[in-house]
């Protein structure tokens, strides 16, 4: 049961699944760190406001804090961006050079070329 486990624990896709996970959360907080070290100030610059303080009021005290909401939209939208150009592009990119290399060395399906093998016998003994 212990070897199951250690087999398990040990196959390509749990240890790559534990390297992803530690760097995105490492990736986390430096994102978060970009967003309120230096696009923060940078909206509060242009906004005359901190945006912790941009907010709508509903009344009772209570506010819809809209400067929480465009700091995680901002995250967001920097993550998206890295992982899809430093990620998604790339692997898309060894994919498309995969096919192309393997679509130049078999043209035809095997199984194609045996049906192929098999008439070419059929007509010789005919």
């Amino acid at each position: 049961m212990l070897k199951g486990y250690r087999d398990f624990i040990l196959r390509g896709n749990v240890l790559d699944l534990a390297v992803g996970v530690v760097i995105g959360a490492a990736f986390n907080a430096m994102v978060t760190a970009i967003t309120s070290g230096v696009l923060t100030p940078l909206v509060a610059r242009f906004l005359g406001a901190e945006t912790a303080e941009i907010a709508i009021s509903i009344g009772n005290g209570q506010s819809i804090n809209l400067g929480t909401v465009l700091n995680a939209f901002l995250a967001f939208l920097i993550t998206s961006a890295v992982v899809y150009f430093i990620v998604v592009v790339p692997v898309n990119r060894v994919r498309e050079l995969i096919r192309i290399s393997d679509g130049a060395e078999s043209t035809e399906p095997a199984d194609i070329a045996l049906l192929r093998e098999i008439r070419d016998e059929l007509r010789k003994r005919n």
